[in-house]
């Protein structure tokens, strides 16, 4: 394997890309994000129809390596130059997100898992915002995703206490999609993704994009964005492909065009 801190391989029409500092239970560095968002980029405009965001070894991501922060003179810039665009990429992507959390989704860790569309737990796995315990805030967009998630109470009390949040209690948060036995982690996740691919790819990425925007947007608001979509994914091959195949009572195929 590898020795790079991010890898990409296709499966099918999945990108599988795996945060890989398996020693450092994939602890972030500016390069190491930097390198991420561009993969993700990299995964689209190749052709990948959905991604699998998974970590190597125990963890899915500790946070911040911050054997790497020593020195730094302001970690609000290295989240602006580094972290913040990863999420912002995460939120652009024209395919879904599926994030399998292995392990310890720490800090900025949890950000990058909560960030994809569908999210997978390891029944062993856990959330955390430490940051208070080290007299930092979250970051890299933890507050918004979790406190639109979650709510208010929830958030105040993984932000101010640094507690981890195990599996089953962050599925019942709402913060997560399933939450699996260990051992089926990688055939959930990865059964999850190859269906998001084989779906019809430019309406999934409508979606994505308008339910971001209703979260911060007004009914009107959504709406008028909705429509402005309906008028896009009516005129895609694959919705001409699902009419086709409904009135021939057979399968679509769908080519996410």
């Amino acid at each position: 394997m590898s020795d790079a801190p991010v890898l990409l391989a296709m499966e099918g029409d999945v990108a599988v890309v795996r945060l890989n500092r398996p020693d450092r239970l994939n602890a972030l560095t500016p390069d190491m994000l930097d390198l991420l968002g561009a993969t993700l980029r990299q995964a689209a405009d190749d052709g990948a129809r959905a991604v699998l965001l998974t970590g190597e070894g125990r963890a899915f991501c500790a946070g911040a390596d911050l054997t790497a922060s020593v020195g730094m003179r302001d970690s609000g810039e290295a989240l602006r130059q580094h972290y913040n665009p990863v999420i912002a990429t995460m939120a652009e992507l024209p395919i879904p997100i599926v994030s399998a959390v292995n392990g310890a989704a720490a800090g900025a860790g949890a950000s990058i898992a909560l960030a994809a569309d569908i999210v997978v737990m390891a029944q062993s796995a856990y959330l955390l915002l430490a940051f208070a315990n080290i007299g930092l805030v979250p970051d890299a967009g933890a507050t918004w995703l979790i406190g639109k998630a979650a709510g208010r109470a929830r958030l105040l009390e993984m932000a101010l206490l640094g507690e981890r949040m195990p599996a089953e209690e962050a599925l019942a948060a709402g913060l997560v999609t399933r939450v699996v036995e260990d051992g089926a982690l990688a055939h959930v996740a990865q059964g999850l993704a190859a269906k998001l691919a084989a779906m019809p790819t430019v309406a999934l990425g409508l979606i994505r994009k308008q339910v971001a925007a209703a979260l911060s947007g007004t009914l009107a608001e959504s709406m008028e964005i909705e429509a402005d979509h309906q008028s896009i994914a009516s005129k895609t091959e694959d919705c001409r492909e699902a009419i086709a195949a409904f009135l021939a009572k057979r399968e679509p195929q769908f080519r996410g065009r």
